[in-house]
């Protein structure tokens, strides 16, 4: 990998002229630059994308090797997803630290479930009286966020229920927030999501059970809503594979699918700030951040999806775009994705840290 400089013309979103963008050791700089390669003369360039919701170093089981969590982190990144939200994983990833070539991760520890109430070998699972404990622990593990399973099936009842009991899950956000960390959970349906709001949750993963009071506090409270579209996209298998024993679940579960884009779009409405996710790391494959993208164009525009995994999303997780001195990591384009978004799933030249990883097709 060659650090050499680069220039190109083009429109660095969300500008709308075309510009000289110059970068050199890595960085965002003021040019002209003698000697610099010319990427592109007529381009439209996105910041690194964002996968806000992503799990490398997870398999179905649990834990995977080293080799597997390689080939994760390649193959977000060649999709143009140069920094990830990790929310929680149960394999050491520190080393990608150790790989200029590899995207940037922001770690949540390990995620948090209820003993028996998730599915095995993917959580550290504990019982209610261990909640608070187990997220000063997860906190010391992340970089400033931690994650928990707020909801899930309870075959008691055979339908989505809490995990945890709204004064267990308000002491672990407090908690949480006293060491200066940033929480965020899991949540299908309607009372688990009503109580992390109240309780003074950050952030809601996918949030398909938001009902009109809860869209109305999140948005008055800056609460961030990470939808994962390519994940609910499975919701009918999901309740297909629950219908024989658990038909009031798999009867939930398909209403909260049918209802998705009206729920979603209630939030952006309302001014929920919303964020691109995809919940890669067991049914979801890691190149799909592009195509979540895509798929948030039908909850707004063309502004509104990009901005969900690029100039919106850095700053909400006190990352730099691509501002003078930040580091180098964006994505080109022949063509201009605000016309189209599916450009997005075709990048002509993916840059990391002022170097070239992925050009024309061909991976660096």
């Amino acid at each position: 990998m060659s650090n050499k400089a680069l220039h190109l013309t083009g429109v660095i979103l969300p500008e709308s002229e075309p510009r000289d963008f110059w970068v050199a050791d890595g960085v965002v700089v003021e040019g002209p630059i003698a000697g610099a390669e010319t990427i592109s003369k007529r381009c439209w360039v996105l910041p690194g994308l964002v996968d806000a919701h992503c799990h490398i170093g997870l398999g179905v089981g649990g834990e995977i090797p080293k080799e597997r969590i390689l080939q994760q982190a390649l193959t977000a990144r060649n999709a143009g997803t140069l920094l990830v939200r990790d929310n929680g994983v149960p394999s050491d990833n520190w080393w990608i630290e150790d790989r200029p070539d590899l995207p940037r991760i922001i770690r949540s520890g390990r995620h948090i479930a209820l003993t028996k109430r998730y599915l095995p070998g993917l959580a550290d699972e504990v019982d209610p009286q261990d909640f608070v404990a187990e997220v000063e622990l997860q906190c010391s593990r992340g970089q400033g966020w931690i994650k928990f399973v707020a909801d899930w099936i309870d075959r008691s009842v055979g339908d989505l229920a809490p995990c945890w009991s709204a004064d267990v899950v308000a002491a672990g956000i407090k908690r949480a927030h006293e060491l200066g960390v940033r929480v965020t959970a899991h949540t299908f349906g309607e009372q688990a999501v009503a109580e992390i709001v109240d309780a003074g949750i950050d952030c809601v993963e996918h949030g398909v059970g938001l009902t009109d009071p809860v869209i109305e506090k999140m948005a008055a409270n800056g609460v961030g809503l990470v939808p994962t579209l390519c994940n609910i996209e499975n919701f009918p298998m999901y309740a297909a594979q629950g219908e024989e024993k658990f038909p009031t679940y798999a009867a939930h579960m398909r209403d909260l699918y049918e209802r998705r884009l009206d729920t979603l779009g209630k939030a952006r409405e309302a001014g929920v700030p919303i964020y691109c996710g995809t919940d890669a790391g067991t049914v979801v494959t890691y190149d799909q951040a592009p195509h979540e993208v895509v798929k948030l164009g039908a909850v707004g525009d063309a502004d509104f999806a990009l901005g969900a995994a690029t100039w919106r999303a850095r700053p909400w997780l006190n990352a730099p775009c691509l501002e003078l001195g930040a580091s180098a990591d964006f994505v080109v384009y022949d063509n201009d994705p605000r016309a189209d978004l599916r450009v997005v799933t075709h990048p002509s030249c993916i840059v990391l840290r002022g170097v070239i990883v992925a050009e024309g097709g061909t991976y660096c």
